[in-house]
Order: structure tokens, then C-alpha cells, then sequence
């Protein structure tokens, strides 16, 4: 299989779930464990671009297939679904995320522009955190800047300095002095 444009072999029981072949073989750990049944989402994939839950699919079912993981998304964190989600505050604890991002990456590239019932019916995953209203604004301003009527400049890309993530984002300014308290 081609797993984040990159071919890879698994030598595992071809039984296996997707899920640990990334988790474990691959060290793609941004694919969480939540439920094992196919009820939370946290695990979702894109398989030859449809949104699956990867706990459900066995490695000789993905074989010859196309996988990406949200390691695979954005490798800077800059895909619009996910800079929609940090702008909107759609995020609380972060476990659930990269599912939720899996699955509204896989509406917007189908519909681009969704309503809040197509948003729901796609997006099924399970937050404990309770980020549900904020979802759907936040997906549907992903949709915009997919369709390149808004630009989200929201969270910095992994190795920022503070001081640069500070002019970036005002609201990450270190108080006076410096110090964070």
C-alpha cells in the first residue's frame, strides 16, 4: 500500500488493523486508539480518498490502496481544515482532532461547500470534549478557504519560535519581561 505518498510493505497477519500496522509498524501515532469498534472516529483514515475508521480495515483490505493519515494532510499543519479548527476553537483536548480533520478533509474535497445536517451526517466522530457547534463553523470556513474565498492564518507550523509565533499570532504574545506564568 502507499501510505502518505510513500510505499510501504507490512510484514504483519494480514489480519492486523490498519490501525496498529500505522500505529505500531509505521510510528504514525497521530491515528488514535479510542473505541476499537468503529464507534469514535478517533482512528479515521483517508483510504484512496474515503473518509474509514482504520480500527475496522485489516492491512490485506488496504493492500494495493492509497492511506493517508493527518501526518499526511499537512505535514506543516497548514491544510485549511486544520487551521479552520484552531481558528474556530474547535479543539479542546486534541484527541479526537486528527479523525475529525480526516473526515471534514474528505467532505470538503466531495462538497465544498456543506450544510450543517451534511457536515453532521460526514462528520460523525465522538468529541468527550463537546466541540460540536464549533465544528461546523469551523468546516464550513475550510470549505471557503478551499474554494479560495477566505485565507485562515491561524496556528504557527511545528519548530516556530515564540518570539515568531508571537508576531504571527498576537494572542500568543508573552507577557512583559518575557517570562510565561
Amino acid at each position: 500500500m502507499t501510505i502518505n505518498n510513500r510505499p510501504v510493505r507490512f510484514a504483519m497477519a494480514p489480519d492486523t488493523p490498519l490501525l496498529w500496522a500505522l500505529r505500531d509498524a509505521a510510528n504514525l501515532t497521530g491515528t488514535k486508539y479510542g473505541c476499537g469498534t468503529g464507534d469514535c472516529g478517533a482512528c479515521m483514515v483517508l483510504v484512496d480518498g474515503e473518509a474509514l475508521r482504520s480500527c475496522l480495515i485489516t492491512i490485506s483490505e488496504a493492500e494495493g490502496r492509497f492511506v493517508t493519515t493527518i501526518e499526511g494532510l499537512s505535514a506543516d499543519r497548514s491544510h485549511p481544515v486544520q487551521q479552520a479548527l484552531v481558528a474556530e476553537q474547535a479543539i479542546q483536548c486534541g484527541f479526537c482532532t486528527p479523525g475529525i480533520a480526516i473526515a471534514a478533509a474528505a467532505l470538503l474535497k466531495s462538497n465544498p461547500v456543506p450544510s450543517e445536517e451534511e457536515i453532521k451526517a460526514a462528520v460523525p466522530n465522538l468529541c468527550r470534549c463537546g466541540v460540536y457547534p464549533r465544528l461546523v463553523s469551523a468546516i464550513q470556513r475550510a470549505g471557503r478557504a478551499l474554494r479560495g474565498h477566505e485565507r485562515i492564518s491561524a496556528a504557527p507550523a511545528p519548530g516556530v519560535s515564540d518570539a515568531d509565533a508571537a508576531r504571527a499570532v498576537p494572542a500568543m504574545r508573552l507577557p512583559k519581561g518575557g517570562a510565561s506564568d
